[in-house]
């Protein structure tokens, strides 16, 4: 339970933090993904060793620190302009050129914001406090690093190092002094021009290079710092891009032209009906041992996330007494004990209460060809959450979105006799999956579930009506709270829909749906991507790679993802 309050605790700061963030910088698009701050779909450097969390060391407290030099970073520094003036070569140069450039937008803090500046250089300091620590100064390459980062530090910021810090550097300060004594004095001068001050920085990165390719021979093994948790990384890819890309989008002219009113060309063909009917019963008990086998392999502790699940959806309420403690209120009907056991404590009783949950989940999986190669772990996944949120209280629905047909099928020929008109709008059959329903136990479910591990369930995916049908589902169960999670690959894809109106239709669409959902009816939709970022459609989004199988990582980042609650707006 603890670690649940961690995780949420962690959440929240991400929030708050970056919040400020887009207030301090302007930029609307600031989000965390995984732990890491995202601009839009392109995620923010964060190369300088100071801003980087160190497991398991930091405390929640170094989320403010960091963030606030992020947001220097993009205030005062020009990405561009330091991209060209970085060592083309040398990782080592690299990293000192961009840690330098990170130190100089932090001593550009505004003195009109006391807090800021408060925050950057405790950030700096506990860093400085966790290397020490960590025995890294130890060694003489550890030694180097942290004296050239102190050095630059202190002469930037203006700000005296800790005796402690102080008396430790003595010996290496007046070793590097004089080699970087003046270069650190020019760019203080100049910190306010970033070209000038690169011109400096390049200067003492190669200096630096050098003295640590000396520690190089003497120790070729040596690539980095790291002591226990503790590590300090000497080589990164400045080029290097987020791990999971967005999906591209656009604007629809057949949707703006309709004023962005969604046609379907017909719904006669449409249909909804229980996952399990579409596989044969003696194949769907196949796929239900298979899938049986995967799980015990896979040894998920499913207490653990039903736990995790109810410290974020359920609130304590009060339900009754808990009698024979020993503090709270005085309980009569025990006094006579007191008599004749004068030792006797547990004469009080106090309030109990137990968590209720008010909040109703479904989970809505993309049956598009290009998931079906996912069917077994997407299985394995549902069942999970399916016993887990059964244990939490928390009732769950299983859905699945995909078409009757490839290419539009009877909706496209009848469009085809009626003369291939102009912007029909969806022109495929849907077929809406119901793997579990929320009234029915798990245990009777868990057949169905084995239905997403046929290949030829997949097939073309129009998401914007499937957000809206499930949503519907939803709207009907009286709770407090309702989530949709959608699991998607990519985005919305029907090939005759998007030939007989444009690229961007259902792209449009989906957005447009997602947006009503959130703000007129309260419903949160969260976004499962498949190797894909899905915030472009889902403004609370988690990437995940299946191909590497699941475990508690993922989950614990899911708990996350549901733990904040958005403001309806």
């Amino acid at each position: 339970m603890q670690a649940v309050a961690e995780r949420i605790r962690r959440q929240q700061s991400e929030e708050l933090t970056v919040a400020a963030m887009r207030a301090l910088t302007g930029r609307v698009g600031l989000h965390f993904e995984g732990g890491r701050l995202f601009d839009g779909d392109r995620a923010l450097p964060d190369h300088a060793p100071h801003l980087q969390l160190q497991a398991g060391i930091d405390a929640l407290s170094s989320y403010r620190g960091i963030t606030d030099g992020l947001a220097l970073r993009l205030r005062y520094s020009d990405a561009s302009l330091h991209q060209r003036l970085m060592p083309a070569e040398g990782g080592v140069e690299r990293l000192v050129f961009e840690w330098l450039e990170q130190l100089r937008v932090e001593s550009l803090a505004p003195s009109g914001m006391p807090g800021l500046h408060h925050n950057v250089v405790a950030r700096y300091r506990e860093w400085s406090a966790a290397f020490l620590d960590s025995g890294a100064t130890e060694t003489s390459l550890g030694i180097l690093l942290f004296a050239f980062s102190q050095m630059a530090w202190s002469r930037l910021m203006a700000l005296p190092l800790p005796e402690h810090i102080d008396d430790l550097l003595e010996p290496t300060r007046a070793a590097l002094g004089p080699a970087l004594g003046g270069r650190l004095a020019a760019m203080r001068r100049c910190r306010e021009d970033q070209a000038a001050f690169a011109v400096h920085a390049l200067e003492i990165a190669q200096e630096i290079a050098a003295r640590v390719q000396a520690e190089y021979e003497d120790s070729p093994q040596s690539r980095g710092v790291r002591h226990g948790n503790f590590s300090l990384a000497l080589e990164f890819d400045p080029d290097e891009l987020p791990a999971f890309q967005a999906p591209q989008s656009g604007e629809s002219l057949s949707f703006r032209a309709a004023r962005g009113q969604y046609r379907v060309f017909t719904r006669r063909f449409d249909i909804e009906q229980d996952a399990a009917d579409q596989v044969r019963a003696g194949l769907l008990a196949e796929f239900r041992q298979e899938l049986d086998q995967m799980l015990a392999r896979q040894g998920m502790n499913v207490g653990r996330l039903a736990r995790g699940l109810r410290a974020v959806l359920a609130k304590p309420q009060l339900d009754g007494w808990l009698f024979g403690q020993e503090e709270g209120i005085i309980d009569g009907r025990r006094l006579a004990q007191l008599v004749s056991s004068p030792t006797e404590k547990r004469l009080f009783r106090s309030d109990r209460y137990v968590p209720i949950s008010h909040s109703a989940v479904t989970f809505l999986v993309d049956c598009s060809g290009s998931m079906k190669q996912y069917g077994s772990t997407l299985a394995m996944m549902l069942d999970i959450f399916m016993r887990a949120f059964e244990q939490a209280g928390v009732p769950m629905e299983i859905l699945g979105f995909t078409t009757r047909s490839w290419n539009g099928g009877r909706a496209r020929r009848e469009w085809f006799a009626q003369g291939r008109y102009p912007a029909p709008g969806r022109l495929n059959e849907l077929c809406h999956l119901v793997f579990k329903d929320a009234a029915t136990h798990w245990r009777r479910a868990r057949q169905g579930i084995g239905a997403l591990m046929k290949p030829d369930l997949f097939r073309e995916g129009v998401d914007g009506e499937a957000v809206q049908w499930a949503c519907g589902r939803l709207l009907a169960q009286d709770r407090q709270r309702r989530i949709l999670v959608v699991i998607s690959d990519g985005c919305p894809m029907d090939s005759a829909t998007n030939l007989a109106n444009d690229a961007f239709y259902l792209d449009n669409h989906l957005k447009a749906v997602v947006r009503q959902s959130e703000r007129d009816y309260g419903i949160e939709v969260l976004g499962l991507g498949v190797g894909l970022d899905l915030s472009p459609y889902y403004a609370r989004s988690l990437a995940l790679d299946l191909s590497e199988g699941l475990d508690n990582a993922f989950f614990d980042a899911f708990l996350r993802l549901v733990a904040l609650r958005r403001r309806r707006v």
